[in-house]
């Protein structure tokens, strides 16, 4: 067996980044649909045609490795920028060392623009000339939808390829591959590979990071079997955390949403725990479910809007960990309610109407009258008193302007207390019916 001194014979290993680094397309570990035979980047690759494209997926998963073998593919000048760190005055500067590079040898250029999304309009619009005349390729690369940040002129100029998390076997294999390339010599048992791959969550570049920090706590602890517990006990916890305004935190609370909408209590669960693991702010979940509440199950069960919100005021007075439970059981209510948007159909509907209406003056008998004058004027003349009603209901009584089409936005589904308000509507609107029988009677 190695010893550990044989093992870390030199003071600085190279770093594992580096030594798994694909040198062609065939060792990049991932993407098949993108660079697998026949498939769209493969194509390009082989046709040896440049085309400015934006590789949009989560963090690593091959984004930047797939614009430095472009580079290399197409024997162009590869140039890099952060639009984190960037601005007009380094896009000017690519775009001279660029005209430089094309004037002295020929060659294209490609612009490669990491977290092309926080770019600005006016930013994007700075090299979009260039762009459009070939003077560079842009290779963009995004964790944020395209669609929504980058530019509509850049985007019909660029193809969009859409990069996946690893999968499971996929990081397997990029596991197997830094054991074989760079920590010979180093044990792991299934449990340490389980936990590692795990914590990775489909992140290939926080895999190679969570072995970099393995290998050294191995030489410091001066061991070559690596299990379960070593990682536990070495390794801080490595949460899989999002960017909160980001597309994956808000794909996971659709996904919460729908849900609980679907009445899926276990997978609803699976969401919240996921949104939870990954760095949600608890309260910003709890407002989410007060929301699905009103929203989902709305009248008719109304003892969700309730349950909602005591469960965010009980995770207000606990915190964390224990207030976590009163929103989990929340959830679980929410998913297992009867459901009715028809409230909330009807509220859109009612909003949208008034929105495209003219301002429609209020019945005379419906306006308030507490001065003389506008009693004289009629203001409430003929109001009748609900409460001094046969069952407190003026039937046929008109509480629309004058004029006003029918309406009918809210109309209760047949689940839960909505079965009983549908039964008490239609019998009103009967009423309403009866009275305008006998009214038209009398005219």
């Amino acid at each position: 067996m190695s010893s550990v001194t044989d093992l870390f014979a030199q003071d600085h290993p190279v770093p594992l980044a580096e030594a798994l680094r694909p040198k062609t397309l065939d060792e990049v570990i991932g993407q098949q649909h993108l660079i697998g035979p026949g498939k769209p980047l493969r194509l390009a690759f082989e046709a040896r045609k440049l085309h400015s494209l934006i590789l949009w997926g989560p963090p690593g998963v091959g984004k930047t490795t797939l614009a430095r073998l472009m580079a290399d593919a197409f024997d162009a000048e590869f140039v890099a920028l952060s639009a984190v760190f960037s601005g007009v005055k380094d896009i000017r500067e690519a775009v001279a060392r660029a005209e430089a590079i094309r004037a002295q040898s020929g060659r294209a250029t490609i612009l490669f623009i990491d977290e092309v999304h926080r770019f600005n309009k006016a930013q994007q619009d700075a090299f979009l000339p260039y762009v459009e005349d070939g003077l560079l390729t842009l290779v963009g690369a995004t964790t944020e939808n395209p669609s929504f940040e980058v530019n509509s002129a850049l985007l019909s100029r660029a193809s969009v390829y859409v990069l996946n998390p690893l999968s499971a076997d996929e990081m397997g294999q990029l596991f197997e591959r830094a054991c074989q390339k760079a920590l010979a010599g180093l044990t792991f048992d299934d449990d340490a590979r389980a936990r590692l791959v795990g914590l990775a969550d489909g992140d290939a570049r926080r895999l190679i990071n969570l072995l970099e920090q393995t290998r050294t706590a191995a030489l410091t602890a001066k061991r070559t079997q690596i299990d379960g517990a070593f990682i536990d006990n070495t390794l801080a916890q490595s949460l899989r955390r999002f960017d909160k305004g980001g597309e994956a935190f808000y794909d996971q609370i659709s996904a919460l949403h729908k849900s609980v909408r679907g009445s899926n209590p276990d997978a609803a669960l699976y969401w919240f725990c996921r949104m939870l693991d990954g760095g949600a702010d608890p309260r910003y979940l709890a407002r989410r479910i007060v929301r699905m509440a009103w929203e989902e199950t709305g009248l008719a069960d109304p003892r969700a809007m309730q349950i909602a919100t005591d469960a965010a005021a009980t995770y207000e007075r606990l915190g964390s960990p224990e207030g976590e439970l009163a929103l989990a059981e929340a959830v679980i209510y929410l998913a297992m309610a009867a459901k009715s948007n028809a409230a909330y159909v009807a509220y859109n509907a009612a909003r949208a109407f008034v929105a495209k209406d003219g301002s429609r003056p209020v019945p005379l008998h419906l306006r308030n009258a507490p001065t003389r004058l506008m009693k004289e004027l009629d203001y409430g003349k003929n109001y009748r008193y609900a409460h001094d009603e046969e069952g407190a209901y003026a039937a046929g009584e008109n509480y629309f302007p004058e004029g006003m089409p029918p309406v009918d936005w809210y109309r209760p589904v047949e689940r839960g207390l909505e079965i009983k308000i549908g039964e008490k509507l239609a019998h009103l609107r009967e009423l309403d019916r009866q009275a305008k029988k006998i009214k038209d009677s009398k005219d």
